[in-house]
């Protein structure tokens, strides 16, 4: 099987729709187990308490905002170049989920602030670059929505992706480049965690489930996209018939 056939928008649609429900159940035991060993199993942080609890939902939301808009705009990189249809929806349908992770880090993030720095909200590096991050993903959804040429739109939402990703290494670094209240990496250092291994452990692995989330949803949001482009064509009604 090669790539062209992979990426055949009949193909892709068809083939993937047993594989969208396996993953959706999967991916709900799996964050089932996580949330339980995190609030439940891991043990209370000796300066934070229980409070720190809520880093298993920030920090993976966090990381999954800023991988998936690298997702984002490298496929919208490869429609603008090479005009590649599945790549073209990939990147559209990117958006919206790279939104929903960046408003749950930042709304996460708030909530860990209030205790830990006395206040919702600073005009921090790492959080003001990150709020930046979501009107990047917003600029993406609207520019798209307001093209009726989806092509054009795709044109325009490419340029804009890819310009955007000067964002990505100064939210990434903002940490370390400037003076901020935003703790520095935790997951990154296995030289030396931040972490105990008792708390990096279920972090890690709900890491590993915000990637299987973000699959599990992207490949639903792609079918949406292959139906809504595909729906007037001849296998789309005969697919949808049988």
């Amino acid at each position: 099987m090669n790539i062209s056939t992979i990426a055949n928008l009949k193909f892709f649609y068809i083939k993937t729709k047993n594989i969208s429900l396996f993953l959706s159940i999967i991916t709900l035991i799996l964050f089932i187990i996580g949330l339980y060993w995190g609030l439940f199993i891991a043990p209370p942080d000796y300066l934070q308490g229980n409070s720190y609890r809520i880093m298993f939902i920030h920090v993976p939301a966090a990381w999954l905002s800023l991988q998936v808009y690298i997702i984002m705009a490298v496929t919208a990189f490869i429609a603008l170049v090479w005009r590649v249809k599945i790549m073209e929806i990939i990147s559209i349908q990117c958006a919206p989920i790279g939104g929903l992770f960046t408003l749950i880090a930042l709304v996460t993030g708030m909530i860990w602030g209030k205790p830990t720095w006395g206040t919702y909200w600073v005009w921090d590096a790492r959080l003001t670059s990150e709020l930046i991050l979501l009107f990047l993903y917003i600029g993406v959804i609207i520019l798209y929505s307001a093209f009726t040429d989806k092509r054009q739109a795709v044109k325009v939402t490419s340029i804009l992706a890819i310009i955007g990703l000067i964002n990505i290494p100064i939210i990434h670094f903002s940490v370390e480049w400037w003076n901020t209240l935003h703790q520095g990496p935790t997951v990154t250092k296995f030289e030396k965690p931040s972490a105990h291994i008792s708390m990096l452990l279920p972090l890690l692995y709900m890491l590993f489930v915000f990637n299987m989330c973000f699959i599990t949803i992207l490949l639903k949001r792609i079918r949406l996209g292959i139906f809504q482009r595909e729906k007037n064509t001849k296998w789309a009604e005969d697919y949808l018939n049988d």
